[in-house]
């Protein structure tokens, strides 16, 4: 399928490793104009140097740290100065670490609060104008299967992101009349960097080995497995394209059939 993102231009937050380097190669595969952003201004340059030579298409990048409002407005800017037009936004970010509630200071909240939350409504407040002008753009927030099914370990991520999920489905009914879409996407298990972090939390807390850790979660996915960067990618990537142009305020789980709850 030709996913008519040649010649537009997309934001991928948080995309030089895991779940946003996989949407951002897949926009690139496809022809798009990709702008990367990450903490690591060498990370952003190297991947962006890679997808570029790999895919032939125009990626770029500047350094972006998701919890500072000045970062935010300066790497949407860089991108608006090299591109002139932003079409899509992929709004991504590391997760809040793990632990249960006494586990947590009001400061670790407020972390979690700025990384998962903020940074969802910074980033999408600051491509808005542009969007608004062009009449047209698609927005899609990397979430977590927490906001469905909470995860015990995870007390910051579920609280936080279902935050997120419930801002998604309110803009998409506030944004539709400027023609902008938008959605979220929920990740199973999907091997990247976090995941194995995960595990390894798991495995400590009950003196198994991270491997076993992964053999019992893969039990319990109907397909067997954990998913891969660019299955996960390209999910994202139709749903930011003007493939999915009737699609909006939707959620969409890519975990190989893990979680039972039918909404």
């Amino acid at each position: 399928m030709d996913l008519g993102t040649s010649g537009r231009v997309y934001l991928t937050a948080a995309a030089t490793s895991g779940l946003g380097k996989g949407v951002a190669w897949e926009l690139a595969a496809d022809g798009a104009s990709v702008w990367i952003g990450s903490r690591d201004t060498d990370a952003v340059h190297r991947v962006a140097n890679e997808m570029a030579t790999e895919t032939g298409s125009p990626v770029g990048g500047a350094v972006l740290d998701v919890t500072d409002p000045s970062s935010i407005s300066s790497w949407v800017s860089s991108a608006l100065s090299e591109h002139q037009r932003i079409d899509g936004l992929l709004v991504n970010a590391g997760g809040p670490p793990a632990g249960g509630f006494e586990s947590f200071t009001d400061p670790d909240w407020q972390m979690a609060f700025e990384l998962t939350l903020m940074s969802t409504v910074r980033l999408i407040r600051e491509v808005l104008p542009t969007m608004k002008r062009q009449k047209v753009g698609s927005i899609l927030v990397i979430t977590s299967s927490t906001i469905k099914e909470p995860i015990d370990i995870l007390l910051l991520s579920n609280v936080m992101r279902s935050g997120a999920a419930n801002l998604v489905k309110s803009l998409s009914r506030e944004f539709a009349p400027f023609g902008i879409r938008v959605n979220t996407i929920i990740p199973g298990r999907i091997a990247t960097p976090r995941v194995s972090a995960l595990d390894e939390t798991w495995a400590g807390r009950t003196g198994k080995t991270s491997d076993e850790i992964r053999r019992e979660a893969e039990g319990d996915i109907p397909l067997g497995r954990y998913g891969t960067t660019d299955e996960f990618g390209r999910v994202g990537a139709f749903i930011l394209s003007p493939a999915a142009s009737y699609m909006t305020g939707e959620m969409v789980t890519v975990d190989g059939g893990a979680m039972r709850g039918v909404w």
